[in-house]
């Protein structure tokens, strides 16, 4: 074999070689954000000078594990319908309560108890449960409709 030969196939090792390992290590890096399922929502109304209540249920999947989740109920009519809500936005809000579900996955419960001075104060209609998840790598999902319900 001729020495150009062998140089050129020498350079084309290293290449390729040099390749693989940055898409190896560019894959290694692509963890999936979590993932949402089965969100559930439940309002019920102030009556007869008891509390209601809103509670809200989601399953979150993350290969690193859940480190959180932070949740917010927005009405349809508000500054979020034409300013996209972001994870900035999500940031000070409150959690859920996050417990092992199997593998992966842990179900939250968010919980609030809602007067009628509450519901008398706030905008009628559609309401959007937003959530953000952040996984414990720092990959996060923010799904700013995740569940709907009516205050009326």
């Amino acid at each position: 074999m001729s020495r150009r030969i062998a140089l050129s196939v020498v350079a084309a090792v290293v290449v390729l070689g040099g390749a693989g390992a940055f898409a190896l290590a560019y894959a290694g890096d692509q963890e999936p954000s979590p993932a949402l399922a089965h969100s559930t929502v439940h309002y019920t109304a102030p009556d007869g000078g008891r509390d209601g209540s809103l509670s809200f249920t989601t399953e979150v999947t993350a290969p690193s594990g859940v480190k959180n989740l932070k949740v917010l109920a927005w009405p349809e009519k508000s500054e979020f319908a034409t300013k996209p809500l972001t994870a900035k936005d999500m940031a000070s809000v409150e959690s859920a309560t996050c417990t092992p579900a199997g593998g992966h996955t842990v179900r939250c419960v968010y919980k609030d108890t809602v007067s009628a001075a509450d519901v008398a104060s706030s905008t009628h209609g559609t309401w959007h449960i937003a959530v953000l998840a952040t996984a414990k790598d720092g990959h996060t999902t923010l799904d700013t409709k995740a569940a709907d319900f009516s205050l009326s």
